[in-house]
């Protein structure tokens, strides 16, 4: 992470080959965006990748399947949507620069900053129903409020590869920019934001925040609804046979969607 002279902070996510959300990731990336929100330097947010191919793959599937399968309904947000509302609350504009795939909780962060701008490349998929569970880090709140319900189903449901081009005509997306350009566009675009009164930005911001309504309630539900998947032996054999055929390795990556729909139909041949 790098704050320039402006007080744009800079984080840029580096974890080969993929940029796989291990719990690491996570816990590093999360007490960074904590340290953001409320250092009063800081005057923009924008999250890059060191990779051209991949800004984050999903949240690592080895890791949810050691995740607790009783709990008790959240009273609470956990320590993703916490993350995942900083971004979208924090006082300060924050843009998700996208190049390459990103998919799951990835998609989850990116759709949570104010701003997403990718390159033609980029690649967004939510895989978790062909593993037996749902987004559960925010996915089924943002997508629907971003992109319409149906088209938000069409993504949760079918976990299939959306391409940028689409992305960018169902609104996922701001802008496509070619990968020669992106970075310059999105530097140009947040210093010229930095450049205006820090107190505007952010009265501005929360104003327009408020036409997404209430949506503690729909996190905390959203959080329950995935922790009561975990348990199910449906939910842990695809994710077992997710691993199998290739997920989380860089080649069954790249064909994240043509992967989920091979775990969908293993799943549904009856067993002897």
């Amino acid at each position: 992470m790098g704050v320039d002279g402006t007080g744009v902070a800079v984080v840029t996510i580096d974890h080969p080959p993929i940029n796989l959300m291990t719990v690491g990731v996570f816990l590093e990336l999360a007490e960074v965006v904590d340290r953001l929100a409320t250092d009063d330097d800081v005057r923009a947010v924008v999250l890059r990748s060191a990779s051209s191919e991949w800004f984050i793959a999903h949240f690592d599937v080895e890791a949810i399947l050691g995740f607790p399968t009783e709990e008790a309904p959240p009273t609470e947000l956990n320590g993703f949507h916490l993350m995942c509302e900083q971004l979208r609350t924090m006082g300060k504009p924050t843009i998700a620069q996208i190049e390459g795939r990103v998919g799951g909780g990835g998609s989850e962060v990116a759709a949570s900053c104010d701003m997403r701008f990718a390159t033609p490349d980029a690649v967004f998929n939510q895989p978790e129903v062909a593993l037996g569970i749902i987004p559960g880090g925010s996915g089924t709140v943002r997508l629907p409020r971003l992109i319409g319900r149906g088209r938000a189903l069409e993504v949760i449901l079918g976990c299939d590869d959306v391409d940028a081009l689409t992305a960018e005509s169902w609104g996922w997306v701001n802008r496509v920019l070619p990968p020669d350009a992106i970075e310059g566009f999105v530097d140009r675009l947040v210093a010229r934001i930095v450049s205006f009164p820090a107190h505007a930005v952010a009265a501005a911001k929360a104003s327009v925040l408020r036409s997404d309504g209430e949506i503690t309630g729909a996190l905390l539900a959203e959080g329950a609804a995935f922790n009561a998947t975990l348990g199910d032996r449906e939910t842990r054999d695809a994710m077992a046979r997710f691993l199998a055929v290739g997920g989380q390795t860089p080649d069954g990556e790249r064909r994240l969607g043509q992967l989920a729909g091979e775990v969908g139909r293993e799943s549904a041949i009856p067993a002897d």
